[in-house]
């Protein structure tokens, strides 16, 4: 049987290195509210997967059904007289192993499905692109969005330093930390050489960036203009910060141009406190106590991982 529903919803698969894990999690949770155990989920909040450097994909669902026939008498009302198309079956789902459809039965499913497409199939270069996955026990069909991986050309900048975010860190911290931009405003008052600004401004975030160095903030400046971006960065000490902001991410201070001592580093956040209503701290040792003292609660945290090397990610409210 059929079940339409007047609520657009997507369905979304991932992946990750397991290193990624646990920040991928946190992302998820910070998009959509949820996590779940595997790497596919239905929302009915849309994101755009070029966003997330751990996206594989989504599907925006036109039609579900119990099963294969379900799909393929709905698509029977596909007219696209002017364009191409192919269909894609997703391979990221949640059959268990017993159930998994092996290549050719996945082909077989997509030749099954585009058959009743009324448009010319093009499996090459398709103006449309339609995926087929399994989840929940029910079949979904839809646009097939894929996402562009903007983040991998910012992968080099002109100015970098060892101690950085990697990029796909980045990303997703600036996600977590504004996972819906509208109406958002943005600070990161310890922005170093700007790897996080980058991704925030490439995904039209709005915020600005400061540091106390003034040598990193020229090149926190030089790697936006780089990549084409715009974006404020004043030098200053964070207590200088007048205006308020809906949320603060901070990459706790520790390289060798800008170590932070502990007092240091409750300055920071005492701060943050004051001009920033979320705080996303950034940092490779557990502050709890620190974060408790500056006034914050704890209410989301992971850890990333880089081999034996990990950053705690910590959601501050």
């Amino acid at each position: 049987m059929t079940n339409h529903s007047r609520i657009p919803a997507y369905i979304y698969t991932f992946t990750c290195s397991p290193d990624e894990r646990s920040l991928s999690k946190m992302e998820m949770r910070s998009f959509f509210g949820f996590e779940t155990a595997g790497s596919i989920l239905k929302s009915d909040i849309k994101i755009d997967p070029s966003r997330s450097p751990f996206m594989k994909g989504r599907v925006d669902i036109m039609f579900e059904g119990e099963s294969i026939p379900d799909i393929v008498e709905q698509v029977k009302g596909i007219h696209l007289p002017d364009s191409t198309f192919k269909v894609l079956f997703v391979k990221i789902n949640d059959l268990n192993e017993e159930e998994k459809i092996d290549y050719d039965g996945q082909r077989e499913i997509e030749r099954e499905i585009g058959w009743h497409i009324q448009a010319e199939a093009d499996v090459r270069n398709p103006d449309q692109v339609f995926g087929i996955v399994p989840l929940g026990g029910r079949w979904y069909f839809g646009e097939y969005v894929k996402p562009d991986a903007v983040w991998l050309h910012h992968m080099k900048k002109p100015r970098e330093y060892s101690t950085a975010l990697s990029t796909r860190v980045a990303r997703a911290i600036a996600n977590i930390a504004v996972p819906h931009p509208d109406g958002v405003k943005a600070i990161d008052p310890c922005c170093g050489i700007g790897t996080v600004l980058v991704e925030a401004l490439s995904m039209g975030i709005n915020i600005v960036g400061r540091d106390i160095n003034p040598l990193v903030t020229d090149g926190s400046r030089e790697n936006i203009s780089y990549f084409g971006l715009e974006g404020d960065v004043t030098t200053g000490p964070i207590s200088e910060v007048a205006n308020n902001y809906d949320v603060a991410i901070i990459d706790m201070p520790y390289n060798l141009y800008t170590h932070a001592t502990p007092e240091d580093q409750l300055s920071i956040l005492k701060h943050a406190r004051r001009f920033a209503d979320r705080v996303v701290v950034v940092t490779i040792d557990t502050m709890d106590e620190m974060i408790y003292e500056a006034g914050f609660e704890i209410a989301d945290r992971c850890v990333a991982r880089k081999g034996v090397f990990s950053r705690q990610v910590v959601m501050c409210v």
